[in-house]
């Protein structure tokens, strides 16, 4: 098994799967802490051994999800009939793998062969007018006929009437919560359609129940997975722009299709006109622009000054427990990522905000060494203070 272009080496065994799960879904672990963990301590395995030493001077509990929970969320998947998808195996989605906060592990039920197709997403307004679903369902169909594979959120409007003009051709709906959880409820039909003739993708265990606060994760592998957006019908502060400001992060292509300038739901693919995105009218229009030559943002490629932040420590396997029982290594670890004081802590949190900063700012501005800003960043994000967002960039949660 060869280790992935990105730096991640998927599980070799359903062993290292499960322990895969239970880092992802311990308490405070979002993608990119989960990443770091991995190339920190070289396993899930010892990421999970060194979790309880990461918080500021042990302050915070972090809660390490189960391995009989991990074992129960995979045969709840198997008796779904979804599979459990780790980033690097054969059927993950390969753009989706170049984005920094790609999620570990996707839940997948349906045809895993569209996984690998050219996919493109069609986002809009839940509230759609008749023209604008006629425009997303013709042009998902006439894509879809071109050999694209159109992803969407499975949201009302435009998302539904996009997965109903690619069903001959697929569809991959990425929904916010558990692959099991119809959202919303009059898409039944469309649900079961897409379950039977497409693919369906969360990052939610089975069971979850869809919260605002998932929405613009499940945006981010809409756009993730494309190699564009087409935004029809979407006003200046909603989900689709979201997921078009995503897809420009990703270094995705980002397309319009033009409105009146007396619809509100029409000013915010205007506006994304405006600022370059391409104007589209028909199918060709969408098979252009993605002709580009287009290369996936090359993940590895870390800023200098952030270097040895991410610099992978590799700790040999198997381990000895001391008499102490904790692991040696895991012991020198902790010692190095307690080295900070509550004064530096205190600098680095001054110093954030809830409008994300790059870590390269805050290394120079906190005059901390890599690995001192690092502790304290893991430390803040474990306890539930910080989120990462993409470009390398950390905020405050309010």
């Amino acid at each position: 098994m060869m280790s992935m272009s990105y730096g991640v080496t998927p599980p070799s065994t359903l062993e290292e799967k499960i322990e895969w799960l239970q880092l992802i879904r311990s308490s405070n672990v979002g993608p990119i802490t989960f990443y770091k963990l991995l190339q920190y301590y070289g396993s899930a395995r010892n990421a999970l051994g060194a979790l309880p030493s990461l918080t500021s001077s042990g302050k915070s509990k972090i809660h390490i999800f189960p391995k009989k929970e991990a074992e129960k969320e995979l045969r709840a998947l198997e008796k779904f009939g979804a599979q459990l998808i780790a980033r690097g195996e054969e059927h993950y989605p390969p753009l989706l793998a170049h984005i920094d906060d790609a999620p570990p592990l996707l839940q997948v039920v349906g045809n895993l062969a569209y996984l690998k197709k050219r996919t493109v997403a069609i986002v809009g307004a839940r509230n759609a007018s008749a023209n604008g679903r006629n425009i997303a369902q013709d042009l998902a169909r006439e894509l879809g006929r071109s050999g694209f594979l159109i992803a969407s959120g499975m949201a009302k409007g435009i998302d539904t009437a996009a997965h109903e003009g690619a069903l001959e051709t697929g569809t991959i709906a990425a929904v916010a919560g558990g692959l099991d959880i119809i959202y919303p409820r009059e898409n039944m039909k469309l649900y079961q359609a897409i379950r039977d003739q497409g693919v369906m993708v969360s990052e939610m265990p089975l069971g979850s129940e869809p919260q605002a606060r998932h929405f613009p994760r499940r945006n981010r592998i809409v756009s993730g997975i494309s190699r564009g957006v087409v935004v029809i019908e979407a006003s200046l502060k909603s989900g689709s722009m979201i997921t078009a400001r995503l897809s420009q992060e990703q270094g995705r292509e980002t397309l319009a299709v033009p409105g009146s300038p007396l619809d509100p739901r029409s000013k915010g693919g205007n506006q994304l006109i405006k600022q370059g995105a391409t104007l589209v009218e028909t199918a060709l229009d969408v098979i252009e622009a993605l002709e580009r030559p287009f290369d996936p943002p090359d993940i590895s490629r870390i800023p200098p000054a952030a270097q040895e932040i991410f610099l992978p420590r590799i700790i040999p396997e198997p381990l000895t427990k001391s008499t102490s029982g904790e692991l040696p290594a895991l012991a020198a670890e902790k010692k190095n990522l307690s080295s900070a004081d509550d004064d530096a802590r205190l600098y680095v949190k001054e110093l954030l905000g809830p409008s994300a900063v790059c870590v390269d700012d805050l290394l120079r501005q906190s005059r901390l060494s890599p690995a001192e800003l690092n502790s304290i960043l893991l430390e803040f994000e474990l306890a539930g203070l910080v989120e990462w967002q993409p470009g390398n960039r950390v905020a405050l949660i309010s």
